[in-house]
């Protein structure tokens, strides 16, 4: 996608979630979109490993649930400090991401897929039967709001909106420059080819792992901030529906795009939220059209906007090209 495209669209998308509460004015519809921001930052952490490197983590939930009930744990029984707590939940997912990561690299493609299939099942199990520990199906309750910043106070839904919304642009902004460094051109070459990438003198294993770290990262950073926010966690929010969901949020907006995440997540979480009468027939509705939009679409609605941006540039291109070539039989 042509840079300058993508400068009006991260200007447009600032300018519209800032004055999103003043135009709304509805703490429902405030609350809605600070959930989807949240996953947002959980599916940008997915796309990094799925999207940028070509690696399929089904235990992306797992690693969120990590990061939320790393918070609970430590301001509730505990009783942490917050701020010490958020910043310790990330590192802690991405510590044990890494231990996983270690073993589950040594895999590729569907076997790497199960892998982490499994391995977010067994996160879910530990959450829900350890009992003396995560409470169970009983849940985790009494989790707190983010602690004040001097006279800044987050206990309105309005300020939990901007804070939620600045991580999510600071993920953004590093993503961002993760995908447009050395490190992030590796990544895409690991995706592209492995076995190239491994004779160009690419440490595969090195760079496989640290997108997985990374993607773990986001994910309990996101969890951090959903637990902060909703304030109650049960063993759910581990489920391999969550990953699915958070695919799907993926292949929706758009697959090792930029902005896929943020534009599939918001339109989703929109649409689920106006379909609440049909939640059970939720994927006979989403089914269809998911696997229309893989076989016709399959980089997503950024992939279909980038499609047509470069197609118009070269249109642009051959017209200017042979409006000069005729001017030049003129003169000749």
């Amino acid at each position: 996608m042509p840079k300058k495209f993508e400068k009006y669209i991260v200007i447009f998308f600032i300018v519209l979630a800032i004055i999103f509460p003043l135009i709304t004015q509805n703490d429902y519809y405030i609350h809605i979109m600070t959930l989807a921001f949240i996953w947002s930052i959980a599916v940008y952490g997915l796309n990094l490993l799925a999207g940028y490197t070509g690696y399929l983590s089904l235990a992306h939930a797992g690693f969120f649930a990590i990061g939320a009930y790393a918070v609970g744990l430590l301001t509730v029984k505990i009783e942490m400090g917050f701020w010490v707590a958020f910043i310790l939940a990330p590192i802690i997912t991405a510590v044990i991401g890494f231990f996983i990561g270690i073993i589950s690299l040594r895999t590729k493609e569907h076997y790497f897929a199960i892998y982490t299939l499994c391995v977010g099942y067994v996160i879910y199990l530990i959450i829900d039967k350890w009992d003396s520990l995560t409470e169970g199906v009983r849940g985790l309750m009494g989790i707190p709001a983010p602690a004040n910043i001097g006279p800044i106070s987050f206990t309105t839904p309005l300020s939990q909106y901007y804070l939620v919304l600045a991580i999510l642009l600071l993920v953004i902004f590093i993503i961002y420059r993760i995908i447009n460094s050395l490190v992030g051109r590796t990544f895409i070459a690991i995706r592209n080819s492995e076995p190239l990438a491994l004779s160009l003198g690419i440490s595969t294993i090195k760079n496989k792992l640290l997108s997985f770290v990374l993607s773990t990262f986001f994910a309990g950073l996101a969890g951090a901030l959903y637990a902060s926010f909703v304030r109650f966690l049960g063993p759910d929010i581990a489920s391999t529906a969550i990953t699915f969901d958070l695919l799907m949020y993926l292949i929706v907006g758009g697959i090792g795009t930029l902005f896929g995440p943020i534009v599939g997540t918001t339109l989703i979480v929109w649409i689920s939220q106006n379909l609440q009468f049909l939640q059970d027939y939720r994927m006979l509705i989403f089914g269809p059209l998911l696997t229309i939009l893989i076989i016709f679409a399959p980089r997503g609605i950024m992939g279909i906007i980038g499609d047509w941006k470069v197609k118009s540039s070269e249109k642009k291109r051959n017209k200017e090209a042979q409006k000069s070539q005729s001017e030049l039989k003129k003169e000749a």
